[in-house]
């Protein structure tokens, strides 16, 4: 049996000389066997060769097919295409191929398929297990979970849905195998894991070490000098890679400045369409471009064997967030680089994501009080209309509340309704802060590992308790020598903070009104810009400091605004300038913006005029609320003109305020609308 699966691996890596590594063939053995095991071992150790191997050896005695629950789709697009390489027919349903479900679920039935790939946020959906799991858990020859670390409470990327797969695990029949793999998982998961899939199941370990990585730690706080020594050295390090950020804002901009530095670079992050991400890691794959700018939606699974170096813009939140990470690197390599660069916001946003993991008993308290108070339920758009809660939050509350067991809603005909566990239910409080706390520890340890004057592969492999640490013999601590230089170009820097002061931001106009009624055309703004983000560097902090410490905005945010204008180049240019005005603050944004239309040589009109106090904008959480909340607020008085104007505010929250204004003077007879913000809020425009 161990012949003909060495015949397979050679087939599918087009090595006819390739040989199993370490624990490969013992794994598939023991799967062949039908028992339950837990594969930790390295990036590129070939976790995904043993289960496409273990289920053609499994199909070729007549078993049903394989179920594999894998975490991202660009993991999903990888495994498919080793897959076919030996002849594993596998298919995959997820939200991208909605129209190839019939034909999926017809050759399921006539047993046509040896792999069938799902996220587990399949698993909630109702048709999908009715209609498919339902009808193949009796037959399933192979139960993989990919990235297993998801599936306990302790992991560093724990998704909810991931406790849905225990629940499948238990009606599975008991001689089904079930393999979990992962890369980054230390004592404290494994045991959580072993917890939750059965204690009969067999752990394989293997060493951690990557000795084709030289690691490298870096501390630059500042945005422009970690911009000036990428943009210094990338072209000099070898093949492509991967520039790891911690948010899209980040990637995006980082990428548009390489971009602009001659660097062919492309940002890759959740918030693009599966189509051009799809796109992306193909130019990656070819070697079409140098680097992704990615945030971690290019994470778990993506595999390019020659990958020559990962670069992390900002530290990420724990040591398996960055094992996991810069593993990509080097897979296939006998030389490749991990550089981790340290920059002022790490601390904060990791905080921000930590505190942000869990929903709040209070919004868990509101939602289920609405929920009671419905006599048919309510969908999660509806739950916006009674609650002051963001649409991230509810959702994210409503998923936390339906994997929890007993869980206290449940959705019926697209509602959500109550079950019998809602009249007792509370979130753990204790449960929430012992995982809080353990993330905390988990960033402290980050920033020890940036600290560390030993090697550094040895540390991660401490930290994710390899019973095998051993120094690497190439990280910058273990041989100075070979190291990359940490000094950056300061004209470079000063380039890179002028760049950052340019990165002006974009203002959609709302084309649709909450409760779904379009804005009508000759009701809606253009396209604006912001000249800044809230508190960034560039301009942000200078907005803020005017906002808050001067109470008047300088004469350098004018200057700033007029060269935004000159280079946005709105047509047909504004022939005049209002503001937003506040009763908070009366003086302050008209001040500004009398500043900038006398720069831009236009009359200053304050035509807008606020009539009843409300709430600041701010405050209010979702669209239905920031609309409510300016309803009745502003009147456009009879010194509106015809011509187009320049509208201005401040700064930008949801947008909700330059759209009803926008639309007030429209109805006025102005005959075209140009939104500007000095900053937009960007944690607020989602």
């Amino acid at each position: 049996m161990k012949h003909r699966a060495e015949k397979f691996l050679r087939l599918a890596l087009e090595n006819p000389s390739a040989e199993f590594r370490d624990g490969q063939w013992e794994s598939i053995e023991q799967l062949l066997n039908r028992k339950r095991l837990l594969v930790v071992q390295r990036t590129g150790w070939g976790k995904s060769m043993v289960y496409f191997l273990a289920t053609k050896l499994l199909r070729e005695r007549g078993t049903g097919p394989t179920v594999l629950i894998s975490p991202l789709l660009s993991l999903m697009r990888n495994q498919l295409d080793a897959a076919r390489k030996i002849g594993v027919r596998a298919c995959t349903i997820n939200s991208t191929n909605t129209e190839e479900w019939d034909k999926i679920r017809e050759d399921l039935e006539l047993d046509r398929i040896d792999v069938l790939v799902i996220s587990p946020e399949r698993l909630s959906n109702d048709d999908f297990f009715k209609n498919i799991m339902s009808n193949i858990t009796g037959n399933v020859g192979l139960f993989v979970v990919d990235e297993a670390h998801c599936i306990s409470d302790w992991g560093h990327d724990f998704r909810p849905d991931y406790r849905r797969i225990v629940r499948i695990l238990r009606i599975l029949p008991h001689n089904v195998p079930v393999l979990a793999t992962t890369a980054t998982a230390n004592d404290r998961v494994v045991r959580d894991i072993r917890s939750q899939l059965g204690d009969d199941i067999i752990l394989q370990r293997g060493p951690l070490v990557r000795k084709s990585l030289s690691l490298q730690n870096i501390d630059m706080p500042s945005a422009a000098a970690r911009m000036s020594w990428i943009a210094e050295n990338i072209p000099d390090l070898p093949g492509s890679g991967i520039v790891y950020t911690l948010t899209q804002r980040d990637a995006e901009r980082l990428a548009e400045w390489l971009r602009f530095k001659g660097i062919d670079t492309e940002a890759y992050h959740a918030g693009l369409s599966n189509k051009i991400k799809e796109k992306l890691e193909m130019g990656l794959l070819k070697n079409e471009i140098k680097a992704l700018i990615a945030t971690v939606a290019l994470g778990m699974g993506f595999d390019k064997p020659d990958l020559g170096f990962v670069i992390h813009f900002q530290r990420p939140a724990s040591v398996v967030h960055y094992y996991q990470q810069v593993g990509r690197a080097g897979r296939s390599l006998d030389d490749a680089y991990g550089i981790l660069l340290h920059g002022e916001e790490d601390d904060k946003i990791a905080d921000f994501f930590i505190r942000s993991s869990f929903p709040p008993q209070s919004q868990v308290s509101e939602i289920l009080k609405v929920l009671a108070e419905a006599e048919n339920g309510l969908s999660t758009v509806e739950i916006q209309k009674f609650l002051n809660i963001s649409s991230n939050c509810i959702k994210k509350a409503i998923k936390f509340l339906t994997v929890e067991s007993p869980a206290p809603i449940v959705k019926i005909d697209r509602k959500w309704r109550l079950t019998a566990a809602a009249s007792s239910y509370k979130i753990d409080s204790s449960y929430v802060k012992t995982i809080t706390d353990i993330r905390l520890k988990e960033q402290k340890q980050m920033d020890l590992y940036m600290k560390h004057r030993g090697c550094l592969m040895a540390f991660l492999q401490a930290a994710l308790d390899d019973p095998n640490v051993e120094r690497c013999g190439k990280c910058r601590n273990c041989n100075p020598s070979s190291m990359i230089s940490d000094i950056y170009d300061e004209n470079l820097a000063n380039e890179a903070s002028l760049f950052l002061r340019k990165s002006y931001q974009r203002i959609s106009p709302r084309k649709r009104w909450p409760r779904g009624a379009n804005i009508s055309k000759e009701e809606t703004a253009e396209e604006g810009r912001a000249l800044s983000l809230w508190r960034d560097s560039g301009w942000g902090d200078m907005v803020a400091s005017g906002k808050y410490d001067a109470g008047r905005f300088s004469d350098e945010l004018v200057f700033a605004c007029m060269e935004m204008i000159r280079v946005w180049s709105p047509r047909p240019f504004p022939k005049w300038v209002t503001c937003v005005p506040s009763l908070n603050r009366p003086h302050l944004v008209p001040d500004f913006a009398a500043r900038v239309a006398n720069g831009l040589g236009v009359p200053f009109v304050p035509c807008v005029k606020k009539v009843r106090k409300n709430r600041q904008q701010k405050e209010m959480e979702n669209s239905y609320h920031q609309v409510k909340n300016l309803d009745g607020v502003f009147i456009v008085s009879d010194l509106c003109r015809r011509e187009e104007c320049l509208l201005i505010d401040d700064v930008i929250d949801s947008g909700w305020t330059f759209t009803v204004i926008s639309a007030l003077l429209r109805r006025a007879g102005c005959s075209a609308v140009y939104p500007m913000a000095l900053a937009r809020n960007s944690s607020r425009m989602d």
